[in-house]
């Protein structure tokens, strides 16, 4: 075990051994649980010292207007904020008359844990009050990956050395106080008292708090009630106002006697359901929790984890602290995807509300690919939200003036909530990115009802506005001017190459599957006619090319650019809080991997020559001022050969929130980050692709790594991929009659239960030296794990 200031280096849990309060947005956010319905940010028990309050419910916000200096025909004119909900984690304590609070008296002990396998983020404190009353506080929280609405406290104090007076204050408060937040794009909006009380009620079985909004008109309830497990006699008070309600439990114990309160949370929301029915919802969750006790749903957490990591475990020889983070990703992956159910799958999850909650492409690009091989029916329940909002996208697309649907830049219910249109509407590649994550769902699972029920019209409709935003030039070339890449420092520009690239993906899995479901795809008004523009239209795509460079222009002209001056830039990053966007989009730098991403995702459009130049090029211009970039970077330098680089950027991508290295883990975690700390190992290192439907792999390890084993899910069958720097093992393990055919290295081969088959590795050699980055932007070095931050 190595260890790194007070967050020792461990396979299977994060721990804090002491609390810093300088950096306790950042552990709020680490520390965070959720199931994709529920988030509960770490703060502590009793709710102070605090940086952002935060409990959270999947897609429960409230409007608010968005301001324009100067409007424009088409700009959108409310946004959507995720609403900091009622808050139930909070646990009062007071020992004789001193109330509990860690920045008083003397803290000998203050440790925190987090562990992957059980679920449960576990409290151990040894506390003397101003008093001189030394107690132990013992707390455990949860929020429950089998019962969707509900969480749960374990509270457990006890007395040291004296007899003391405990009074516990278990509360549920609305609108809490907000901190005032700094100038930053990426965070959140302050929101003034969002909860309009309805109703408030408190009995025997529990109490229940029902807020709405005003604007989005959302309704809410938020429920508590509590078992008492003690020896000794005690007392039990309740109050309930609209805005709060408590529960107070006090009694008297000497040294070797504890009190233990059990909090069970239950929490509901609807824009549609009555009063009556979201308080009946509540009460029920309630009800299911007490009947399963905090035994039983402790049990139901590690069987739910045990079942994940069979399937999904990343294990990683030689790095411990890269074993520890990518097993933190996946942990955090599975929290925001879980149990979301047809509910968006925010970028920051459930864990902070920086970007307001918004969800991005970054779900079907970073996201959606970890759940897809590795717990696929979340994908598929994220893309039926997306069709769940296509009449509004379709109603956005006609509002531009364009045929099919225009899926919104960011938001939270379906609505176009980004008011900077090149950033936002410009980057219309979203819909392609969501048709590619349909056929990547498809093609793993095999889930023909998931095409016919939402894949096929979701398809047509993306592949409908292509057809209105592009054109074919006299010379029969197809166009698509005037749009924003993933690169979002260069905006508005003609032939995005990943954009263009991902469009003609996008043309012809709509023609593909209307073909294959005729009778469904005429349902949506398809015709042979349409089908085969799509077709036509994706064969004659345009994609820049420099012949004097030998390299892919980012988009049209994007290489005639003049550079951009890094040197007089270094010290200041990221050059969107220091820079002009005007400037920035008419010089070569790059916010985040883009024409890399079209190497990685339509890798069979370039030929390795093309890969290896075009990495060597953009590699210099990239300052990855966005969380997204690093995994692509790790992704591609690991197939051209550079797997020392490759190394160093799988490296930052699993350690952005662990190490804070944007500077903003305090709003949230990076979740597009984390599903590409697996990709940078997974597609990077062990190579995994897929072409015509097979999946490929072609694996190569840098120096450091000892070894990495990993396990996919495809067509209902888990692919176990075990390599070492000589060799690769691939296994399946469902049942002795299960089989596999993938492609290593290029060559065809069959994996059953059986018969494993191992493959030698051949030694990858980089085309092209290894080329520099930006001044101030070169990667951490993966191999200096024991330098301390």
């Amino acid at each position: 075990m190595i260890d790194r200031g007070h967050h020792p280096i461990e396979p299977w849990r994060l721990r804090e051994t002491r609390l810093a309060l300088d950096k306790l947005a950042q552990a709020e956010s680490l520390f965070a649980l959720s199931n994709g319905h529920i988030g509960l940010r770490g703060n502590l028990d009793e709710g102070e010292p605090y940086a952002i309050p935060g409990t959270y419910l999947n897609s429960f916000y409230e409007q608010r207007p968005l301001p324009y200096a100067e409007a424009g025909y088409g700009y959108p004119e409310s946004g959507q904020t995720l609403v900091d909900v009622t808050n139930g984690k909070l646990i009062r304590l007071l020992v004789d008359d001193s109330p509990f609070d860690i920045r008083y008296g003397y803290l000998s002990k203050h440790e925190r844990s987090l562990d992957f396998r059980t679920g449960i983020l576990e409290r151990d404190v040894d506390w003397t009050s101003p008093g001189g009353k030394r107690i132990k506080v013992r707390s455990r929280r949860l929020v429950s990956l089998t019962q969707r609405a509900v969480a749960a406290i374990e509270y457990v104090v006890e007395p040291v050395d004296q007899p003391a007076r405990f009074v516990i204050q278990s509360e549920l408060v609305a609108n809490e106080a907000q901190p005032k937040l700094s100038d930053d794009p990426r965070v959140a909006a302050v929101l003034d008292n969002p909860l309009k009380p309805v109703s408030h009620d408190g009995g025997e079985h529990g109490t229940v708090l029902i807020h709405r909004t005003t604007r989005s008109q959302q309704l809410m309830a938020a429920a508590m009630s509590h078992e008492v497990d003690t020896s000794v006699r005690y007392a039990m008070d309740q109050d309930v106002r609209e805005d709060w309600a408590r529960t107070t439990v006090i009694c008297q114990l000497q040294p070797g006697e504890s009190l233990r309160v059990v909090k069970y949370l239950a929490y509901g929301w609807s824009s549609l359901r009555s009063e009556t029915a979201i308080r009946d919802q509540v009460a029920a969750a309630l009800a299911s929790a007490r009947f399963s006790g905090w035994d039983g749903l402790t049990r139901q957490q590690a069987e739910f984890l045990d079942d994940f990591w069979d399937g999904a475990d990343v294990e990683v020889q030689g790095h411990p602290e890269l074993q520890q983070a990518v097993r933190f990703a996946l942990f955090h992956i599975l929290q925001a995807g879980a149990r979301a159910e047809r509910r968006a799958i925010p970028s920051k999850g459930l864990t902070g509300a920086g970007y307001d909650g918004h969800t991005f492409w970054d779900t079907e690009g970073f996201v959606l690919p970890v759940l897809t091989y590795t717990m696929p029916d979340s994908a598929a329940d994220a893309l039926r939200w997306r069709h769940s909002t296509l009449e509004m996208a379709k109603q956005r697309a006609a509002e531009l003036g364009f045929r099919g649907a225009a899926f919104p830049w960011r938001t939270i219910r379906g609505q176009e909530c980004s008011g900077y249109w090149p950033a936002g509407t410009a980057a219309f590649h979203i819909n392609a990115d969501i048709a590619e994550a349909v056929m990547r769902y498809h093609r793993a699972t095999g889930d023909d009802d998931f095409l016919d029920e939402v894949g096929l019209e979701l398809l047509v409709e993306t592949a409908r506005l292509w057809m209105s935003l592009g054109h074919h030039d006299r010379e029969g070339r197809w166009h698509l001017p005037g749009v924003t890449g993933p690169d979002e420092y260069s905006a508005v520009a003609d032939d995005n190459v990943f954009t263009n690239l991902m469009a003609a993906r996008n043309l012809r899995s709509a023609a593909e599957i209307a073909a294959r479901l005729p009778v469904k795809a005429r349902e949506f008004g398809v015709d042979s006619e349409e089908e085969a523009s799509w077709r036509d239209a994706a064969a004659a795509v345009y994609i820049p090319y420099d012949a004097d460079l030998g390299v892919h222009p980012q988009s049209e002209g994007f290489t005639g650019y003049a550079v951009w001056d890094f040197e007089a830039y270094k010290d200041r990053y990221p050059l969107l809080l220091h820079a002009p966007y005007f400037q920035l989009y008419r010089t070569q730098v790059v916010k985040q991997a883009d024409l890399m991403l079209a190497t990685y995702w339509c890798g069979d459009a370039f030929t390795p020559e093309e890969k290896a130049r075009n990495f060597d090029y953009y590699e210099r211009l990239t300052v990855r001022d966005s969380s997204l970039s690093a995994c692509v970077q790790a992704v591609m330098a690991a197939e051209v050969g550079h797997l020392d680089l490759a190394y160093d950027y799988a490296y930052e991508a699993a350690l952005i929130d662990m190490r804070n290295l944007h500077h903003n883990t305090g709003d949230g975690l990076h979740m597009a980050s984390l599903g590409g700390a697996w990709s940078a190992l997974v597609a990077g290192f062990g190579g995994l692709r897929e072409r015509d439907g097979c999946l490929c792999f072609d694996p190569a390890l840098p120096v450091g790594l000892a070894g990495l084993s990993f396990a996919v899910r495809w067509r209902g069958i888990r692919l176990r991929v075990e390599i070492d720097p000589l060799s690769v093992k691939y296994s399946v393990h469902d049942g002795p009659d299960a089989s596999m055919t993938l492609r290593h290295a290029g060559e065809l081969i069959t994996v059953t239960a059986k018969q494993p088959v191992i493959r030698t590795l051949e030694k990858r050699r980089p085309l092209l030296p290894r080329p520099p980055q930006p001044p101030g932007r070169e990667p951490r070095p993966a191999m200096a794990i024991n330098e301390e931050v």
